[in-house]
């Protein structure tokens, strides 16, 4: 899948909602993470119909650090509660929210991100 590069937008409802809900538990840098959110864009889709979504932070100098998985993840139940996948949050450096990514484990790709009711938070 080739990253699909976009206007940069603000983020939708839905990736606002699971970004709260992820930057809400409690691990290294989540407070300083949890203020970017009001200037955190969406700048690429990781490919046509992925929400799976690369993140520049506004004002964020460019540091061109590799971003790396933050501690901080979860768990995607369908209604059925059955496992269907996880949602993982990267960052720049540690430092600047840089990706949000949904790893499914079913046979079709989601097209929408899951509602936060459906998610388990681990750090």
């Amino acid at each position: 899948m080739a990253v699909v590069s976009i206007e940069p937008r603000a983020l939708n409802a839905a990736e606002r909602a699971v970004l709260e809900h992820l930057l809400a538990a409690d691990f290294p840098g989540a407070l300083e993470l949890r203020a970017q959110l009001d200037r955190v864009e969406v700048v690429a889709a990781w490919s046509e119909r992925s929400v799976s979504v690369d993140l520049r932070v506004r004002g964020a100098a460019e540091s061109g650090r590799r971003s790396v998985l933050l501690p901080v993840g979860a768990e995607v139940y369908a209604e059925d509660g059955g496992y269907v996948g996880e949602l993982l949050l990267w960052a720049e450096g540690g430092e600047y929210l840089s990706a949000l990514e949904y790893a499914w484990v079913t046979d079709e790709m989601p097209t929408v991100l899951p509602a936060v009711e459906r998610l388990r938070v681990g750090v």
